[in-house]
């Protein structure tokens, strides 16, 4: 890829790893298109990423190139692989010739599984926030075309962290997004609660003629000794579907 077209690229991919904050955001999705960046940018045969939370894998995000072969390669690595060692560690995994590392017996279900779809080498990326590990970047790619290739330069590790960090960040903010947004229900429900309790105060008080204390008094015996939340009782009197007269014929006792 021309250096140039590679800036761009990652361009492009900081920037849809930033758009986090929506209701219909698809982590699945999300990942697939960085992992598709990934990719390109490295001209890789398949990349994934490996969601972890609480030592268990709860989610994989892989690229369209490949789909099946990313998939696989991820979820064999339940007895190891770059990334489970990427994220126990917190830190990258270098390039590993997937032969070399079959040899030597390191991760063998997983190098194996690698040979069968002529997996050159690999290396994985932590996914971090403020220290905590949320799972790792792999990434896979295919045998050399000539027998000595050219030493790595670590640009590929670095871009793929770039977009891991890219990604984590995108992660937490749509999770502080989906924090803020669930507290802002919560509390518009308890506004629109109140609004409605005191609106079937007031109408009760009316009918009955009595104070609005008496009229909440009321309102509260009924929806304990019926078991119902007082924000149901109030909607029934505002409807007009609780009878006033009823919810005076509760016995007296302690409110």
């Amino acid at each position: 890829m021309h250096h140039s077209s590679r800036e761009g690229r990652l361009g492009a991919a900081l920037v849809e790893a930033a758009d986090t904050l929506s209701e219909t955001f698809d982590t699945v999705a999300y990942l697939r298109r960085l992992s598709d960046h990934c990719v390109a940018l490295l001209d890789a045969s398949a990349a994934g990423f490996m969601l972890i939370e609480g030592g268990e894998t709860v989610s994989f995000g892989v690229s369209s190139r490949q789909q099946e072969l990313a998939m696989d390669l991820l979820e064999v690595q339940h007895h190891g692989g770059p990334c489970l060692e990427s994220y126990g560690s917190g830190e990258p995994v270098p390039p590993v010739a997937i032969r070399a590392a079959h040899a030597s017996s390191r991760w063998p279900d997983f190098t194996e599984r690698a040979l069968r779809y002529d997996i050159g080498s690999t290396f994985a990326v932590p996914l971090r926030r403020n220290g905590t590990p949320l799972g790792a970047l792999n990434v896979f790619a295919p045998e050399p075309a000539h027998p000595s290739p050219a030493p790595e330069d670590g640009t590929a590790l670095l871009l793929a962290q770039t977009l891991a960090d890219a990604a984590a960040l995108g992660l937490a903010n749509h999770r502080v997004f989906t924090q803020y947004r669930t507290l802002t229900s919560q509390l518009q429900e308890a506004l629109s609660s109140r609004v409605r309790i005191e609106q079937a105060k007031g109408m009760l008080a009316e009918r009955r003629r009595t104070g609005m204390d008496e009229a909440f008094i009321a309102l509260r015996r009924y929806a304990r000794s019926h078991r119902l939340p007082i924000d149901e009782v109030a909607k029934d009197v505002i409807a007009g579907t609780e009878d006033a007269s009823e919810l005076g014929r509760e016995h007296p006792g302690p409110a």
